[in-house]
């Protein structure tokens, strides 16, 4: 039997949560299929821009209650030993998805959106209607589909997007810790081949999370001996390991993590978040930019249910127009600064100059954050 939805949305996490929120509180009947029970832990940096705010408290959600980190400076250092402190303009916050996608999940339940866990294996357009397949052999039909389904699913590939054709260099890894950190700092620092990003999340608990070059990572033994030989190169991370104590068994780790383009529609599929594109984690951004998505897509069907004259095919032209507006500078300045602070002669270039132009670094910034969000629907 067909499970009938207005919309259904693929992927639990920040971006399909905040979706699921924004359709249901407009009058959707909204189904949300998750591959994973909650609370579960993510590779992620979980530090969140202070622009999404206001539109949070829109939603009627605040994180206050989950006592997050907040979030004030930056600090930023090379394998040399330079580095460069910065205040955020906006700030952020720090809150792992351990604790954040749960307490959306609960929201959703106390809403009444339905929930589903499962994996979805299939979705066909056909007679403007999307059909849709599970694991556990339900199958939904939907007016429309959100791609919420993460950086790298088996379902990009059932699906033939282009990037899913070739392999990605990059390995992520992420665990928490205790030890002694301010907790009004993330701190990016570089090594050889990557850089790690390091901020206090709640409860005091300290978030690690690296980006590495698999083809070197792979030469070691394991990630410990990884950690010593080259993470160790950088004298704040060394510092910062070593006086740290593991709170994970093991940490967690992904591999084939891609930073080329992507579509943000897809088969009549709006996707958001790491679906529809990742930015580099040198820019600390990614958990903004899927909540800011989420919100652009879900207007849109706002829009598209309440005009005759809104056709899907101009609502998806308008979506990849908005997010491109919105994020494609953003992408692109992640893209070079990555490229600048991979090299070590442009990097010590790029330090210095930073440094000595305290004007420069903070457009910097603001070039891979947004304006707090403002309120249409």
């Amino acid at each position: 039997m067909q499970i009938e939805t207005e919309i259904l949305v693929i992927g639990g996490g920040l971006a399909g949560l905040t979706a699921a929120l924004h359709l249901q509180q407009s009058g959707f009947h909204v189904t949300l299929i998750e591959k994973k029970p909650y609370p579960h832990h993510k590779v992620c940096g979980e530090y969140v821009s202070n622009e999404v705010l206001p539109y949070l408290s829109w939603l009627g959600i605040s994180f206050e209650s989950l006592k997050p980190a907040l979030i004030t400076s930056l600090q930023f250092s090379s394998v040399s030993g330079s580095f460069l402190n910065a205040s955020l303009p906006l700030g952020g916050f720090g809150l792992s998805r351990y604790v954040m996608d749960d307490f959306l999940y609960q929201e959703l339940l106390k809403r009444g959106v339905s929930v589903l866990f499962d994996t979805v294996n299939q979705v066909l357009y056909k007679n403007d209607l999307f059909y849709v397949e599970t694991n556990a052999n339900k199958q939904f039909v939907a007016s429309h589909v959100l791609g919420a389904f993460g950086k790298r699913s088996s379902l990009d590939k059932t699906l033939g997007r282009d990037f899913m054709q070739s392999k990605s260099p990059y390995l992520a890894v992420k665990a928490h810790y205790e030890g002694e950190f301010p907790s009004n700092l993330v701190a990016l620092h570089n090594f050889s081949g990557g850089y790690c990003g390091i901020s206090k999340v709640e409860d005091n608990k300290l978030n690690i999370c690296y980006l590495a070059n698999f083809n070197r990572f792979k030469h070691f033994k394991n990630i410990e001996s990884y950690q010593q030989e080259v993470l160790y190169k950088n004298k704040f991370l060394k510092t910062i390991l070593e006086d740290s104590r593991m709170i994970f068994e093991t940490p967690l780790t992904i591999s084939q993590i891609c930073f080329e383009s992507k579509e943000p529609v897809f088969d009549h599929i709006l996707m958001i978040g790491d679906t529809a594109a990742l930015i580099h984690p040198l820019c600390g951004n990614g958990m903004a930019m899927a909540i800011h998505s989420a919100k652009i897509a879900s207007e849109l069907l706002i829009r598209f249910s309440q005009s005759k004259g809104l056709s899907r095919k101009v609502m998806e032209k308008e979506y990849t127009k908005q997010w491109k507006g919105l994020f494609q500078r953003r992408l692109f300045a992640g893209k070079i600064l990555s490229a600048v602070f991979s090299n070590p002669t442009i990097q010590k270039l790029a330090l210095g100059t930073l440094t000595k132009m305290p004007g420069l670094l903070s457009r910097t910034i603001k070039m891979t954050h947004g304006k707090p969000l403002s309120i249409s629907q």
